[in-house]
């Protein structure tokens, strides 16, 4: 069980090593401060196996990125299902009450959507009754398409230089970039489906698999462009789609299809990225004077912390 769920346990703190000296060194990652609030990860799941095993391993690339932080997974309300006990598994609505009846720092809320979902209106309406901030989804961004770039790879349907990720061939001649959101997460998609068509060197059409002849639309598109070998690559994590909505799409399109993004490192990198972007303290003009200075900035005035 995180720490974020046990009331009064106190924040590891990392002792800061000295800084590596010379033009290739790696920048430093930012301390977390004492008292940052927990990030709460918002899974637009109800917990079990499936869900479980992504998320856990997604908070765990979270921790290894920035030591310190607090983490703790939230699910959408629901039973557990059929030889599944969902144990310490909590809502987001619990953590957020947990916090509050504690007295600890409001948690920072990440939602595990790369784009536009049906389960964000109601977490901002609950966040809201706590007074708790919802960053943004994680996408679009380039990081999410190396990691479709990588999944069609794995799949035998791209292939990737594997320093540099980049292609230089490919088995599939347009990809139908899949996500689940409606029309509005397809609109999403197409800025992520730019970058990935750069890296693949083929086009790239959006398409929403919760929309009924999305995908096939897609798909009838890349034909007319002249694709004879069209794939599909979801651009979903894995928690906010059906297994079998994905593989009925590929069945009805007869196109073969890359697995979701699950647990790949970069996923997790934007959701530690996600939540250090919300932290008041790494910005200086939300810093005092003094904790400006502690911070290696010149001087910073007083504002108040957003």
């Amino acid at each position: 069980m995180s720490t974020a769920a046990i009331p009064g346990a106190p924040l590891p703190v990392r002792t800061p090593g000295s800084r590596a000296r010379g033009r290739h060194r790696r920048p430093e990652r930012p301390e977390i401060p004492a008292g940052s609030p927990a990030l709460v990860l918002a899974v637009p799941a109800t917990a079990g196996p499936e869900s479980r095993s992504v998320v856990e391993e997604l908070l765990s690339i979270v921790r290894s990125e920035q030591n310190g932080v607090q983490t703790a997974a939230g699910y959408l309300p629901g039973e557990a299902g059929e030889g599944w006990s969902a144990g310490e598994e909590r809502t987001v609505a619990e953590l957020l009450a947990h916090a509050a009846e504690a007295g600890l720092p409001t948690p920072v809320v990440v939602p595990l959507v790369p784009g536009p979902h049906g389960f964000l209106g109601g977490l901002h309406t609950l966040a809201a009754e706590y007074g708790a901030h919802v960053t943004d989804v994680l996408g679009p961004h380039p990081l999410l398409a190396e990691a479709v770039h990588v999944r069609l790879s794995e799949a035998g349907l791209a292939r990737a230089d594997r320093a540099r990720l980049f292609a230089i061939a490919t088995a599939a001649d347009g990809v139908v970039l899949t996500t689940v959101g409606g029309q509005d997460a397809a609109d999403a998609a197409g800025i992520t489906g730019m970058l990935l068509a750069a890296r693949l060197a083929v086009p790239v059409v959006a398409a929403a698999l919760d929309v009924p002849g999305s995908v096939a639309t897609a798909v009838a598109h890349l034909k007319d462009m002249g694709a004879r070998n069209p794939a599909l690559a979801p651009l979903v994590i894995g928690p906010e789609a059906d297994s079998e909505l994905l593989a009925t799409a590929a069945e009805e399109a007869g196109c073969p299809s890359a697995a979701p993004l699950g647990a790949y490192p970069t996923v997790g990198q934007l959701i530690a990225s996600t939540y250090l972007a919300v932290l008041p303290a790494f910005d200086p003009e939300a810093l005092g004077d003094d904790d400006a200075e502690a911070a290696g900035e010149p001087g910073g005035g007083r504002h108040a912390a957003q």
